[in-house]
């Protein structure tokens, strides 16, 4: 979004126009509105933004839900937002801990400051961009004075009443639309002066969940953050924010149910162990969290290679009390069978047995399970998970079905 396009949708007049479009969700919509609204006299500028606020609001859906309506946003922003549910928990570890007043330093369109703000705390938001500032005063204005916005570089902020601060480096070249990404030696704010900030005072920085784990400071707490099977982010905690012992934690939130493994460091890995009648795949935060082993001697399964991320047992997960407590952390299938690895032997062999629907799961082998689809050919009534992996030095495609 340009500033023009800025200027023009911050009126009565076009955020009217943006209410009045609901949300567009398809490209033949998208076209119709931009006829009709340059039909109807109105200036590029405004169609360009009113349309553009429009598609964007049907893409927050799914991190804003039903306050994704009367939200703005840049395409940018939008991807680099905090999904609610997940803003709401670190919002709450904010509250617990007894903050008072954060500042959101690098708050883009304001999605965890408007966690911060909707459970009554009081915060200053921040951001470097004078657009997405904008926008994050437009996204926060219900909240009042508790909500303060400010245009301004996270270094150049007065942190003068604030208990605690959240940090969501830039870790992409600047724009609203397209980015890539940059190395830690050009993120904004640069990461040792996060580091150093954290030191000073309690803080919460997100980062990516392939983070270097090297360069998280020693004593701090490493949250990995899995949410409907995609591993989406990595936050580290210090001083008050941080929990007692507590160096490790994987939280997972499957269909808003949230389920959190903790430990004071990594855990060591379980043995290797024949394939047995199950197959757990664990969850993306507890792999980056390294705790495997915890989640594989709390289902008595072992690894089925050493390098591999898979965990086997010969009960389900759900078989003792132990097991079951285990059950979020990965997701677990039935061994059918093992099956040709050729892909033609493999493809008569899912023709034989009816399979139409294959879910394909690949790891440590070099497969595309898209063009492999492709060329099984699948048909008949039948569903199934397929597996190609390694164990030792063989690859082994494994027949499953989810539990």
């Amino acid at each position: 979004m340009e500033l023009a396009e800025l200027t023009a949708l911050l009126t009565p007049e076009g955020l009217r126009l943006v209410d009045d479009l609901g949300a567009l969700e398809s490209t033949d919509e998208v076209a119709a509105a931009v006829s009709r609204l340059r039909a109807a006299g109105h200036s590029p500028d405004l169609v360009s933004a009113a349309v553009g606020q429009a598609r964007l609001r049907h893409r927050a859906r799914a991190k804003f839900g039903a306050f994704s309506g009367r939200m703005l946003f840049t395409r940018a922003g939008l991807e680099q937002a905090t999904r609610l549910e997940v803003a709401a928990r670190h919002a709450g570890r904010f509250r617990d801990a007894g903050i008072g007043r954060v500042a959101d330093l690098g708050c883009g369109i304001g999605g965890d400051a408007l966690a911060f703000a909707g459970i009554g705390l009081d915060v200053v938001a921040v951001d470097a961009d004078e657009v997405t500032a904008a926008l994050a005063a437009y996204n926060l204005a219900p909240f009042g004075e508790s909500a303060e916005v400010r245009h301004a570089r996270a270094e150049d902020v007065d942190l003068t009443g604030v208990d605690a601060v959240w940090l969501d480096p830039a870790r992409r070249t600047a724009g609203h639309t397209e980015t890539t990404r940059v190395g830690a030696g050009d993120w904004s704010p640069p990461l040792d002066w996060v580091w150093g900030l954290a030191d000073r005072m309690p803080a919460g920085v997100k980062l990516g969940p392939a983070f270097d784990r090297d360069l998280i400071p020693a004593g701090a707490e490493a949250q990995w953050i899995s949410v409907d099977g995609s591993t989406i982010e990595l936050v580290v905690w210090t001083g008050a924010l941080a929990r007692p012992g507590i160096h490790r934690s994987a939280l997972v939130i499957r269909g808003g149910a949230a389920a959190e493994l903790t430990a004071a460091g990594d855990a060591d890995d379980a043995p290797v162990r024949e394939l047995g009648a199950y197959l757990h795949e664990p969850e993306g935060a507890v792999i980056r969290a390294r705790l495997i082993g915890e989640v594989a001697r709390m289902l008595d399964a072992g690894m089925i290679d050493a390098k591999i991320a898979y965990l086997t047992s010969d009960a389900p997960a759900h078989s003792t009390p132990e097991g079951a407590a285990a059950a979020p952390f990965v997701q677990s299938f039935r061994v059918r069978e093992q099956l040709p690895n050729d892909v033609k032997a493999l493809a008569r062999a899912l023709r034989d047995r009816g399979i139409g629907t294959l879910e394909i799961k690949k790891r440590g082998v070099d497969v595309d399970p898209a063009t492999l689809r492709t060329k099984l050919k699948l048909r008949g009534p039948e569903a199934a998970t397929l597996f190609v992996t390694r164990i030792g030095d063989h690859r082994v495609t494994l027949l499953a079905d989810r539990v």
